[in-house]
Order: C-alpha cells, then structure tokens, then sequence
C-alpha cells in the first residue's frame, strides 16, 4: 500500500483509463511505458456497464472502429475482465510496478479488491455516490478522491465520510474538461486544497501540454496523474489530451528535481 502522507518525492500515475481501447497487447504497451519512464503506478478505469451506463444512453447508436453498435455495447466492448486484470496482475508484479484502478460502483470495487491494490481511486463523478465511497474507505486501503466538478461542500461530505475509516486519504486537484483551457486550471486551489483538509493533495492534469503540471509540482502537488496514449491518433474521446510516452519521459524528468531547486525559506 502507498503511504501518501509520507511521500519523499512526487508519485507519478500514468492513467491508461480505457486509452487500451479493450486491447491487452495495448495496456501492456502503456505499462511499459508506465515503468520506462520511471513512473510508480500504471491506472485503469473499471465499470460495471450494465450499472453505470444511464438508461436513456443504452441504445444510442454509436460508430466505433469495429462498426456500428449501441453505446451499452460499445462500453462492454472496452471493459477488461478477469482474464486481463489476471494478466496486468501478473505483468506488473514481475517489473515490480505498482497498479490499481478507479472504481466506478460497488461490484467494480469488489472485483479490484482481489488483486490487493495499493490504492483505491475515487473519480470525480462518485464524490456524491456516499454508498460507494463508503465502502471504499472502510476497505483500510489508501484512497485517493479526485475532485473535478465538485462544490467544496460536497467535497468535505466526502472526506469527513472517509476520515471515519481511514487517515491515508489524498485529494486531487483537477479540471474535467477534456483538454482544459489554461484560465480553467486554477492551480492555486492545490495549496488551498492542502490546508483546507490537511491532507496529501496531487494534481490530475487534463490539459495538452506539460507545463501546468511541473508547476503543480512546485505549488506542492505530491501526486501526479496524467492521462497516456501510445498515439494521440488512436480511437477514443481521452487520446487527444493524453500525454505520448515522449512526453511521459519530459514530464518525470522536469518535475523530479523540483524539491531540491525549490529549497528552503532560510535566507543564506
């Protein structure tokens, strides 16, 4: 398990969320990634498409790369099962790297408790899903909330819930749009976050470049998740404000040594 509150240095997670496109040979391809660039904990996405889906979304008519189908269908098609959480299991335990996955209902948090994650991510659509963010936090496993979307009220609902089980909480400061617009960052909201619920508070960055999330880094973010893609030209509405693994390898290079040039308050 990660101890958030305790970290030496900026625990970078690469997102592959449903960037696989329901793909293994793709996931495994981003895990390397993950791992090349040095970085701690390679992310997935997990949903129950038949809970999650809404009703009125269900039948909608969608183009896909593999013809036309329904929405419901479609996210059935890019959900991995057993068979694949068993082999990225496997995969990253041989590196050894760290993986996990956002939980996006009950039976998808039943279903990652088996593979002993090292945390447990809440996304920010289920901060108000109490039921849910419940039973993840008395799982005693670390959690980290994302907070995109959210009124600061809702917000400490969430994590005085949480705080009922666990201590090993982190929040993370993000925007959800998809690329987000440079004035819609509001960075500053990552110290204020940090002294609001004196708690670990990372930085979830939607945007196309590298920039704001070097500078979150030196605003105090300890955790760094972005969103990753073999090709910005690959299917899916995420590849686009994900970042190549080029742009893996700048980011963890430019923000590594952000402790050490920032340096102290003591006048010497």
């Amino acid at each position: 398990m990660v101890d958030f509150n305790n970290l030496e240095s900026p625990y970078f997670i690469g997102e592959i969320g449903i960037n696989h496109n329901g793909d293994l040979q793709v996931a495994k391809k981003l895990i390397d990634a993950v791992f090349a660039c040095s970085w701690d904990c390679a992310k997935f996405q997990k949903r129950s498409p038949d809970i999650c889906v809404p009703g009125h979304q269900k039948n909608i008519i969608r183009d896909t790369p593999w013809g036309k189908m329904t929405y419901l269908e479609y996210k059935h098609r890019v959900e991995f099962q057993e068979t694949e959480y068993d082999y990225i299991n496997n995969y990253c335990s041989n590196k050894p790297l760290h993986w996990t996955a956002s939980v996006w209902d009950l039976e998808s948090l039943e279903f990652i408790l088996k593979y002993a994650p090292p945390f447990i991510k809440i996304p920010s659509a289920m901060v108000t899903n109490t039921e849910l963010i419940s039973e993840i936090s008395k799982t005693g496993i670390p959690v980290i909330m994302s907070t995109g979307m959210c009124e600061l009220t809702e917000i400490d609902t969430s994590v005085d819930l949480i705080r009922k089980h666990t201590s090993n909480l982190a929040l993370m400061h993000t925007n959800s749009s998809y690329p987000t617009p440079r004035d819609e960052l509001n960075l500053n909201l990552i110290p204020f976050l940090e002294q609001r619920y004196n708690c670990p508070v990372g930085y979830s960055g939607h945007e196309e470049d590298l920039e704001p999330s070097v500078l979150a880094v030196s605003l105090g973010a300890k955790i760094i998740e972005r969103h990753i893609t073999l090709s910005h030209s690959m299917w899916g509405t995420d590849q686009k404000c994900s970042l190549e693994i080029h742009a893996m390898n700048m980011l963890y290079k430019r923000s590594k040594d952000m402790d050490i040039m920032m340096g102290s308050a003591t006048k010497q």
